[in-house]
């Protein structure tokens, strides 16, 4: 059987892919043995997670070699994210794994001295070879496309793989790297087009209509020639282009929030939180209908369509009775990711499962579940608090049984988000709370206490911990985390603007992405938790169901105010 095929490994998030080309009116095949790859027409690789469990799966599976041998004849590849990286010689992830060293050039870890890491948003793609290089690859030069990795090939002007295989750069911070490569019919990009909205369905859309000849100019023979031949014996010429300066084009992002949980009919709807009374007020029966602000799969359109940068369901019921495989929110999902093409972070219950027939899962499996219909980050709230007391018990450091640790290994740091429900506890002088981050809240206690400390909770903030939200914050990120979502549960729903001192030194605290959520109530709530603390993202939910503040008017605001964000993508074409 010829046609398109997708090389999967096994790790992340491949239906949203699958999904985008089948809305493109294409099919697609599983890669299912060494002699498919060799059969396709055209070839898709996309890469979530390590590289070097990227590369040691490519050779258990033995893909490597009719990999390398589909490269040489110069046959449509598409590569994206770590299926980018693993054509270079070697990534500083994973330093003793060799990549498939079809690309001469390094993998290198992001320095984390002037920004976030991961990378993890939408940032700016530049072409430097001039629009002869892009033609027919779908790529908009100065669009916003969609990153999440902690490692990149820098761009240095003049080397052999600048000068033969770059198409795009994005800058990060200080940082230039190649966002994009293309050399005859191999086309990779480090962004994930899947996810990158109608842009970025447009790119596959371009890959997937294009001719297979398309980029038979550019010279086959040397193609081959630098995948035979030791990377490193190319010759580095002077490079034929002068690339323009760039700057740092990351954008902040609006993040849409769905708490979904069941209702007394047994339909999954999007209500209030979990601390909050979620029924309506209460009819004869004396017992109200749960508030229904929507059906989830049909609001995650709604808020894609408006522009949101990335949407999360919070499952806040866990749906506790349901064998892993029929829990409704992995239908939820599957659905969602049919016409949603912006990343989907899923949490609550993301935890060791039991069934009801006592088969226990393993955090690890039911992340992976979730990652196989659909989501592309899994929420960790309650068990990040535990882990993060067995951290400390054990003197700071993890033994690699936790949701964290285990997730992060298989599937990368950037799937892992901790969601943190902290609320303040007010005291009269730091020496009253002398095992805890003591801080100057904005207002004084209710009894003019001028200190507090931000305690964490578990069980939808129903427990509080001796552990403070800093303590809590940096375990994680050492465990491996790769993202913080900051509740505040002093704010929630008081629609007065967020908790910009617990925000501030949450963010002082880690490198690694927060997202700021609790309290917005106004397009000027965004604009200012951006301004006075420059969090990666924004966080909102029940303002956006009732259209209270719509998605259109906080990005308006941003704009106005001079904060880079995405603008809207024009429909898609099909």
């Amino acid at each position: 059987m010829t046609g398109t095929y997708l090389l999967d490994y096994g790790a992340g998030n491949v239906r949203s892919l699958v999904n985008a080309v089948k809305k493109l009116g294409h099919d697609i095949t599983y890669v299912k043995d060494p002699s498919d790859i060799l059969k396709a027409d055209k070839l898709i690789f996309p890469g979530v997670g390590a590289f070097g469990s990227a590369m040691q799966s490519l050779h258990s599976k033995q893909y490597a070699e009719p990999l390398k041998q589909y490269l040489a004849l110069n046959k449509p590849f598409m590569g994206i994210c770590v299926g980018m990286q693993s054509l270079f010689e070697g990534s500083d992830e994973s330093p003793e794994v060799p990549g498939l060293g079809i690309i001469p050039g390094r993998v290198r870890l992001f320095s984390a001295k002037d920004k976030a890491v991961p990378h993890m948003g939408w940032n700016t793609a530049r072409t430097i070879q001039g629009g002869e290089r892009a033609k027919g690859c779908g790529l908009e030069d100065g669009r916003a496309y969609y990153f999440v990795h902690s490692f990149a090939v820098p761009f240095v002007e003049g080397s052999p793989e600048a000068k033969e295989w770059c198409l795009t750069t994005t800058q990060y911070g200080g940082e230039a790297f190649i966002s994009s490569v293309r050399r005859g019919n191999i086309f990779c990009t480090q962004f994930h087009p899947e996810k990158s909205g109608f842009a970025g369905v447009n790119v596959l859309k371009a890959f997937l209509d294009g001719d297979a000849s398309v980029g038979a100019e550019l010279d086959a023979a040397l193609l081959q020639a630098s995948i035979v031949a030791p990377a490193g014996g190319l010759s580095v010429l002077a490079p034929t282009y002068v690339p323009e300066p760039t700057q740092d084009q990351f954008t902040k992002r609006i993040v849409a929030c769905l708490d979904v949980r069941a209702n007394d009919q047994g339909d999954l709807v999007v209500t209030k939180g979990d601390q909050y009374d979620v029924r309506e007020e209460s009819t004869e029966d004396g017992k109200g209908d749960v508030r229904n602000l929507g059906k989830p799969v049909e609001l995650a359109r709604r808020y894609f369509e408006e522009g949101a940068d990335e949407i999360t369901f919070l499952n806040i019921t866990s749906f506790r009775n349901c064998p892993l495989t029929d829990l409704p929110m992995l239908e939820v999902l599957r659905r969602t990711s049919e016409t949603v093409f912006v990343p989907l972070t899923i949490g609550g219950g993301i935890k060791d499962v039991v069934d009801p027939d006592g088969k226990v899962h393993p955090a690890l499996e039911v992340a992976g579940e979730y990652f196989r219909n659909g989501a592309d980050k899994v929420s960790i709230g309650s068990d990040a608090v535990y882990a993060a007391e067995k951290f400390y018990a054990l003197g700071g450091r993890g033994d690699g049984t936790s949701a964290i640790e285990t997730i992060a290994h298989a599937y990368g740091s950037q799937a892992v988000v901790i969601s943190v429900d902290p609320k303040k506890v007010y005291v009269n002088s730091p020496s009253d709370a002398p095992t805890h981050h003591v801080i100057q809240p904005a207002q004084p206690g209710p009894n003019g206490e001028k200190y507090c400390w931000y305690q964490c909770t578990v069980s939808g903030g129903r427990e509080g911990r001796d552990l403070d939200v800093r303590q809590l914050v940096t375990a994680c990120q050492a465990l491996g985390a790769g993202e913080i979502l900051l509740n505040s549960m002093d704010q929630d729903g008081m629609k007065q603007g967020y908790d910009l001192a617990l925000i501030n030194d949450v963010r002082s605290a880690i490198s690694i992405p927060v997202i700021a959520s609790s309290g917005a109530g106004a397009p000027q709530h965004f604009v200012e938790v951006f301004e006075k603390t420059g969090v990666e993202a924004a966080l909102a939910a029940g303002i956006f169901h009732r259209r209270e503040v719509p998605l259109e008017d906080v990005k308006e605001a941003c704009v106005k105010a001079g904060i880079r964000i995405r603008t809207l993508d024009a429909p898609l074409a099909v």
